[in-house]
């Protein structure tokens, strides 16, 4: 049944992209007559893509435009790439990402990924600096699997690797759109060579979307969703030689909105179908929602830096510095509803308590500096060698209130982490002929210290909480050896094979969100190791095609029990977890004016450990997993897949164009398909969705300077559920609405 779902969807799709033909460029190269060499710094040097022995998928250019049209975040990159998924229950500032099932749905603010964001050789640990927004880029790359060697800790499942446009040229561009909603996005840089030596870019970025979601609780008007985001970015470069060149590097980044939107008792009890206000499955409406609490989120952050490059001739020696800094407050009707059951009334559905919290991140502080080494040789022997430091300072205050609209909290815990970590890298290659060889190791070191607290709680003692908690000591460290090994032969001038081996690595983890609970919980560090092999070719600029399939066995998983009965995030390891899959992916370009794109991807996970349990829902969902002998209401999760982890992911574009004048009509589609996923641990009937497939379309007219477009994203309107909240009822998230509007480009 499964299988015929996911065929008819493909093939509705693919009439869909067939019968709106559309143009744009995936390369962040000029256009030319046949398709472009993708360049990539997989492996911390400009490569082809068709030399890397890693399975890299790229997004840049005109197809990054389209995927971010009308105020996308970070998120809409999801089901773009394969075996890519991205969520979020912060909204735009906290996005959660996945790559071959491997992934966290922690919510909590110091929570551990095992997938790294690289922002410009510069790793960003905290979740709330990975929603630092897209713009002004060359390219996103997508590097599944361990990376361990030349990018260090929490990398067992691969790194999603962000490369913005250097000072250098004369140029830029200024790009406006408004849609609906009253979406305003404004973009732009500007840069070019000061004199012999100096150069400069500035970039900046605004959007906004006024509130179109009704609180219908509170009279007439829209109320939630809305936001205003801001960012810019100023780099200065100088050359005094050929041979030396330095880079210095700023930031900023502001958000002013509100908190994501829980909707309680979305999911119909037994089902996992969408309801609305009404309780049925025909009424549901993603622009209304009925809650009774205070709804806000505000972040900030910036960062500086540097980098240094000194080209001795043989080698090449590049330091990279940089610090940042953010702060962020957040606050939401986390019952989804309003009132209770001990309230006069109460909604949509059963409600047992209200559940109003606020999370603040008063201050976090991340520095880092790496130092390395590279060959600048072809051909023989290369290498690369260096080392890394992290230093992380967090602090976290959560806040629990007694009534919705309460200012005075009957609860504050707070958390401070502290986290060091050492690296020490290198790694050897060698081609002969057709054959590239390469092998690589870093030895790891990290220490956390972890301190929480709950000073204040006033709650009345039946609810349970014991009272105030007296601070809770924690710490963990772990030094461990991660390596990777791989070949690469040269079948053909068009056509690769390549085989990798690599082992992985995520650092211990503490938590202690103790507003609800009592006491930290501690993961052991993980190790993952990863075998695949693939090929990648390509013919004459007219296609190009990689195939690449995996096993990864990763032992002593961490994995993150969210909510559930007890309310209280708890971290555990388990045994053991494998998956396999693959992942295929295919350009071609039969014509100057006529491009597609299509990937796919396989996943299946399994947790194997029978002593591995954890609670069940709170909120009346129908539990489908085993319970533990003797302990009502907890189940074993042996045997299950992770959550939010699709068995199959597609992606398809289409682009065609007609010379018009002095440029071209275009249009552009992008449709992305993912099937069902589980939103916790445990199996439930209610909370997982079935499938979600989102498309876009793009109609413009574009000049070498001149770019006008109309555009849609979420074209069909798709409503899915992406994730939940199970402490309390049947509280759901869903996807992004349909979005249209209108865009004005202009280079310069």
């Amino acid at each position: 049944m499964r299988a015929n779902a996911f065929a008819k969807n493909l093939a509705f799709s693919l009439l869909a992209t067939v019968s709106m033909p559309a143009f744009a460029q995936d390369a962040a190269e000029e256009k030319t007559d046949g398709l472009t060499d993708i360049v990539v710094t997989a492996q911390r040097r400009e490569q082809s893509l068709q030399d890397v022995p890693v399975s890299v998928d790229v997004v840049s250019g005109d197809k990054l435009s389209a995927i971010t049209s009308g105020g996308g975040d970070i998120r809409s990159l999801a089901g773009r790439v394969p075996s890519l998924n991205i969520e979020s229950s912060f909204g735009r500032t906290f996005p959660r990402f996945y790559i071959r099932g491997l992934g966290n749905t922690d919510f909590d603010l110091n929570a551990s990924q095992p997938v790294s964001l690289v922002y410009d050789d510069v790793v960003l640990e905290n979740p709330i600096l990975k929603g630092f927004p897209v713009f002004d880029m060359q390219r996103v790359e997508v590097l599944r699997g361990p990376q361990g060697t030349l990018f260090g800790r929490n990398t067992p499942a691969g790194i999603v690797k962000f490369d913005t446009v250097k000072p250098g040229e004369d140029g830029g561009y200024v790009k406006a759109s408004y849609g609906r909603y009253k979406s305003v996005n404004l973009e732009g840089a500007a840069g070019g060579n000061l004199s012999d030596t100096i150069s400069v870019r500035a970039s900046a970025m605004f959007q906004r979307r006024s509130n179109w979601v009704d609180n219908i609780d509170n009279g007439a008007g829209n109320d939630l969703e809305g936001f205003e985001e801001f960012a810019a970015r100023l780099q200065l470069q100088f050359k005094p030689t050929d041979d030396l060149k330095v880079r210095l590097f700023g930031q900023i980044r502001t958000v002013d909105g509100s908190a994501r939107v829980f909707r309680a008792n979305a999911l119909r009890k037994g089902s996992n179908k969408l309801v609305g206000l009404g309780g049925t499955g025909t009424d549901f409406d993603r622009s209304v929602t009925r809650a009774d609490g205070v709804n806000f989120l505000k972040l900030n952050n910036y960062n500086f830096g540097g980098t240094i490059e000194y080209d001795f001739g043989p080698a090449t020696l590049t330091s990279v510095t940089s610090y940042w800094n953010a702060n962020l407050k957040s606050r939401g009707d986390i019952d989804g509803g309003f009132g209770n059951q001990f309230a006069p009334s109460q909604g949509p559905g059963f409600i047992p308590f209200s559940a109003q919290t606020q999370d603040n991140v008063p201050s976090l502080d991340q520095f880092t500096q790496e130092l390395r080494i590279a060959s600048n040789n072809s051909e023989g022997l290369g290498y690369q060698a260096g080392f890394f430091y992290f230093d992380e300072n967090l602090d976290i205050s959560t806040f629990d209130f007694g009534s919705p609209q309460d200012l005075t909290p009957d609860a504050i815990a707070t958390q401070r982490q502290d986290s060091r970590a050492f690296g020490l890298f290198g790694s050897v290659n060698y081609k002969m002929d057709a054959l590239t060889v390469q092998v690589g190791a870093r030895y790891n070191d990290d220490k956390r210290s972890f301190v929480a607290a709950r000073p204040v709680d006033t709650r009345p003692g039946f609810l349970g909480f014991g009272g105030p908690v007296a601070p809770q000591l924690s710490a963990v460290k772990a030094n461990p050896l991660t390596w990777d090994a791989s070949v690469l032969y040269e079948l053909s001038d068009d056509t690769n094979i390549f085989a990798r081996v690599a082992r992985g690595y995520r650092a211990p983890s503490i938590q202690g969100r103790l507003a609800f609970g009592r006491t930290n919980s501690v993961a052991a560090s993980e190790k993952t190791m990863s075998y695949e092999a693939g090929v990648k070719t390509k013919k004459d600029g007219v296609a190009r095609f990689s195939l690449t399939g995996f096993y990864f066995n990763t032992k002593d998983l961490q994995l993150t029990a969210v909510g559930g009965a007890s309310n209280f995030t708890t971290l555990l390891n388990v045994d053991k977890v494998t998956g396999l899959g693959f992942e295929a992916e295919m350009e071609v370009k039969p014509t100057d004016n006529l491009a597609l794109t299509a990937g796919v991807s396989y996943n299946k996970t399994k947790i194997k450990d029978p002593n591995a349990f954890t609670a069940g829902c709170g909120g009346g969902c129908t539990v489908l997993d085993p319970v533990r002998a003797g302990s009502p209401g907890i189940f074993s999760i042996n045997g299950n897949s992770l959550p939010q982890a699709p068995r199959f992911t597609a992606n398809w574009t289409a682009s065609y164009s007609i010379p018009v004048g002095d440029g071209e009509v275009y249009a552009f589609t992008d449709w992305a398909y993912r099937s069902k996923i589980n939103f916790f641990l445990y199996e439930s009937v209610e909370f997982n969705d079935n499938k979600l497939l989102e498309g876009g379309l793009r109609l413009g007219y574009k000049t070498d300077k001149l770019d006008v477009a109309a555009f849609v994203r979420n074209l069909t309107n798709d409503e899915s559920a992406v994730s939940g909240i199970d402490f309390n009822n049947l509280t759901a998230m869903v996807n992004e609405p349909r979005i249209w509007g209108f865009e004005v480009g202009f280079k310069f």
